[in-house]
């Protein structure tokens, strides 16, 4: 509660869901201060990530951190959150609000997708992303890192395409405060694992907030083709879509003043 004249009034909940996965809630800090005047902001890592607990991989799975959010927001007494998912973040809230329909108010998805990196249309719309921003080689390389999903082609994965991800490179100073768990990525990545073959296309039309769905042209990891595939696929009277040209994955490190500015006009919207 805020003081609002002679009276009192609620400032919404936005619960920050962070990508991955393996990652954890560090890279959301300080950028998302930026709002905390006109909302309550939580910071989760989720099951198996960060500062949580490692769990155990058979509890690595969209359905239970999906459920996970609706117990940790029941535990702290957060009704009607906004819910904010970026990158894998995204497939979590997506499959939140499909499992928990009634209980977001809005929920914010940035630079994700609702289908897994085997599923033959986004793996095309990765590959020719790539292509365009890093060249022959860059598409080699994805093609290579998704085709065998082995640790080798991994790490030259990260190390030729991971600088393509973005227009301004991370801090490196807020890169030694991640606390990561590499044994997540090679479970939810492998051939047959969910981060490969989930698909929510025909379940997502079936959410009952309104959603701001933010999409970086640059990005080649979710490239906007996934933004607009998500789009399509949801309500039109529920989703506002902001496409961000000079962006690439995670919208918020290459324009955070357009960027919070567009969620300040939602998360202040009816």
């Amino acid at each position: 509660m805020v003081p609002d004249g002679p009276r009192m009034k609620e400032k919404p909940t936005v619960l920050l869901l962070h990508g991955g996965p393996g990652l954890d809630h560090t890279s959301f800090k300080p950028a998302f201060s930026a709002i905390s005047d006109i909302a309550q902001i939580i910071y989760l890592d989720q099951r198996g990530h960060g500062r949580s607990d490692r769990s155990s991989p058979e509890h690595w799975s969209l359905a239970r951190w999906a459920d996970d959010v609706r117990q940790f927001c029941d535990a702290l007494g957060i009704e009607r959150p906004v819910v904010f998912g970026t990158s894998f973040g995204g497939y979590v809230a997506m499959e939140y609000a499909i499992r928990h329909r009634d209980h977001p108010a809005k929920m914010i998805l940035t630079s994700t997708s609702l289908r897994g990196t085997a599923i033959p249309e986004r793996r095309r719309n990765v590959l020719n992303a790539f292509e365009r921003i890093g060249g022959p080689e860059a598409r080699e390389v994805i093609r290579r890192a998704l085709d065998e999903r082995t640790p080798q082609a991994f790490v030259e994965y990260l190390r030729v395409c991971g600088p393509l991800y973005t227009r301004s490179q991370p801090d490196p100073e807020a890169l030694k405060r991640y606390i990561r768990n590499g044994e997540i990525v090679p479970y939810f990545e492998r051939s047959d694992g969910e981060g490969a073959i989930f698909d929510l296309s025909d379940r997502i039309g079936g959410v009952s907030c309104p959603i701001l769905l933010i999409g970086g042209e640059l990005d080649p990891i979710t490239p906007i083709a996934e933004q607009e595939v998500i789009a399509n696929a949801l309500p039109p009277h529920l989703v506002r879509f902001e496409r961000f040209a000079d962006c690439g994955h995670g919208i918020f490190r290459d324009n955070p003043e357009r960027m919070f500015q567009v969620i300040r006009e939602f998360l202040s919207s009816p």
